[in-house]
């Protein structure tokens, strides 16, 4: 029996990552298009029923959805049989509809000082015995400028300022406080809980901080995009935020679980498929990220 979810690649945030799962082995995939196929080894099953328990793993093959098929009609090559776990998992791949449910209710963040509510996710997973194998971290963690670079102005380089992520995390680090606290929380448990749609607070009490979060989101909105549970008015503007990252919302776009302006979502695919006719990738395709950030 294959199992399929979905859940967020943290920390930091990077994808709403894709995860078929089968007794022996699993493929994941940020993007839809390209699978990581994995060998699962020393695995248990946990007490409670709940399911097996995380093994480890041995990456042993990146697959394309479009030669799935080809792998799965044709099981034999020149070097030997595909073996029989990737096999069954790229036929079940063939049938499957994306994205996969998301699963990771159980959520550790990072606290306001203020009133202890949620101020940014630093940790999600998917079955409540995975809670305990988390360090306590206390840290927010940007995605990296490397992987996603955001625009500075003029002003900001002459004056040597940092990436904006980086300067983003030490606003989240002065604004958790001196002695910052985590907890984790059951999405869903309690009447009226409220939490950041995007991971992160953006009620900011400064301009710039508030400058600086907004960038940041924008810049990473392609990817929030693939996030579950965002209210139509939320997904709205980060779906008008993702205009100026046309190539990126082309590659994630098979994930998004839904569409709030189908007019603008439309635009921006066809401004991202003239742009790669003329020969453009998106920035991160360039990089061997592996399934990490993708």
């Amino acid at each position: 029996m294959i199992r399929a979810h979905s859940q967020r690649l943290l920390q930091p945030y990077s994808a709403q990552v894709q995860i078929a799962e089968s007794e022996h082995a699993r493929a994941l995939s940020t993007d839809g298009d390209l699978w990581e196929f994995q060998f699962i080894y020393a695995q248990s099953h946990r007490q409670d029923g709940s399911g097996p328990r995380r093994g480890r793993f041995v990456r042993a093959a990146h697959i394309r959805q479009c030669d799935l098929k080809t792998i799965s009609e044709n099981p034999s090559t020149d070097d030997g049989d595909v073996d029989h776990r990737i096999l069954e998992l790229a036929t079940f791949l063939l049938e499957a509809r994306l994205p996969f449910a998301a699963a990771d209710r159980y959520e550790y963040w990072l606290l306001d000082p203020t009133d202890d509510s949620p101020l940014a996710l630093i940790f999600s997973c998917v079955h409540a015995s995975e809670m305990a194998s988390f360090p306590r971290l206390t840290e927010w963690t940007a995605l990296p400028a490397a992987v996603m670079p955001i625009a500075t102005s003029e002003v900001e380089r002459s004056r040597s300022y940092g990436p904006v992520n980086y300067r983003l995390e030490r606003c989240v680090a002065e604004r958790a406080g001196t002695k910052p606290r985590a907890q984790w929380f059951t999405r869903g448990e309690t009447e009226g809980e409220t939490f950041p749609p995007f991971l992160i607070r953006e009620d900011w009490p400064s301009e710039e901080h508030q400058d600086l979060c907004q960038r940041y989101l924008h810049r990473q909105a392609p990817r929030l995009l693939m996030l579950h549970g965002v209210s139509r008015e939320d997904r709205r503007r980060m779906e008008l935020a993702a205009k100026a990252n046309a190539l990126d919302v082309a590659r994630f776009y098979p994930l998004y679980p839904d569409i709030a302006d189908s007019t603008v979502m439309d635009n921006i695919r066809v401004e991202a498929r003239l742009r790669m006719a003329a020969g453009e990738r998106p920035y991160v395709m360039g990089r061997r990220d592996g399934v990490l950030y993708q």
